[in-house]
């Protein structure tokens, strides 16, 4: 009998959303499980705490201080975690804040890609690499829907620098033979989403309110339109494309488009609530730039990955919504 290779992975951005999900999904495989946290991220563990505090996982699942503006530090890491797969999930996330701060999304969302690639590329070019690109990168769309043949035309500086993530993945792979993949993952959420994310301070304020501890909700445009997803099925497709016998890359998505409008609808309703008695707009929270539209092709993840999604946007915002009602009355029990 011959041993398979040990599966080694790492995970920058682990302690977000989708890190969180996807430690999870790789240690249940067997994985030994590498992450990346910056050293503001010291308090924010909340997302993976319970993988640290399994006993089934935690002589596997290792921690480690660094950032993607660090090239010599992600490169000694590398070198030391020998890692089978590389997950890039980090970025610097917030489109609003990308217009705010756009040399550091460059740096960290955009560079960031480029030095993972580098220490891949002098380290062990059999490493695997995933690129965590954003349906954002289309922006200004040229067509409905988007494919991984549609022509992208980004509308902040944090869809500029994911396509420039995107098309160095693109560039070591065709250059080295590296095995780099992008998916462009559409907006996907969870209970675990940032508080800053407009799904999430929709479920938060709606159950706030129904529990008397809010007024009101200050929102920016409502007629803006996107492809939401269940983060937790998204991650499966980022481990499908590891999978594969050749690197590509991949649109994930519903195939469904709603706007910002319908969620508030849809999370207000769920809990008795008429939206249009406390929801309000400001112009500050409104972007230099609008993406309007975003809705996601995903024949060939069907066809090739054998993915699609189950949860439905109704789902979505159901699971929020309860998720969210719990955690405030337990902040009022407090």
């Amino acid at each position: 009998m011959t041993n398979k290779k040990k599966k080694v992975a790492f995970i920058t951005g682990i302690t977000g959303q989708d890190g969180s999900y996807l430690a999870e999904l790789l240690l249940d495989k067997g994985y030994e499980v590498h992450g990346l946290i910056r050293r503001s991220s010291n308090s924010n563990l909340e997302r993976i705490q319970y993988l640290l505090d399994d006993s089934r996982y935690q002589k596997r699942i290792f921690l480690h201080w660094g950032d993607l503006s660090d090239a010599s530090r992600l490169f000694n890491l590398i070198q030391e975690i020998r890692p089978t797969e590389i997950y890039n999930l980090a970025s610097q996330s917030d489109v609003k804040i990308s217009f705010e701060m756009p040399a550091y999304t460059a740096d960290v969302t955009a560079v960031g890609v480029l030095r993972i690639l580098e220490a891949i590329r002098k380290i062990d070019k059999k490493i695997k690499f995933y690129q965590a690109s954003s349906s954002e990168m289309f922006g200004k769309i040229r067509e409905f829907p988007q494919s991984e043949k549609t022509e992208f035309h980004p509308r902040s500086p944090y869809a500029v620098a994911k396509l420039y993530g995107y098309w160095i993945t693109k560039n070591y792979r065709e250059s080295y033979d590296i095995f780099a993949c992008n998916g462009i993952l559409f907006n996907h959420e969870s209970e675990r989403r940032g508080d800053n994310f407009v799904t999430r301070k929709i479920t938060k304020a709606a159950a706030r309110i129904k529990l008397g501890l809010q007024k009101d909700l200050m929102l920016g445009t409502l007629d803006a339109r996107r492809d939401w997803g269940y983060a937790p099925e998204y991650v499966q497709a980022m481990y499908l494309m590891m999978q594969q016998k050749k690197a590509d890359d991949f649109v994930i998505a519903t195939g469904e488009t709603h706007s910002v409008k319908e969620f508030v609808e849809a999370a207000f309703k769920y809990l008795g609530l008429d939206w249009k008695k406390y929801v309000k707009q400001d112009k500050k929270y409104l972007r230099p730039a609008e993406v309007d539209i975003l809705c996601g092709n995903i024949a060939k993840a069907k066809k090739v990955l054998d993915w699609q999604p189950k949860v439905k946007f109704k789902e979505l915002v159901k699971i929020m919504v309860e998720a969210d009602f719990e955690l405030v009355k337990k902040e009022l029990r407090k």
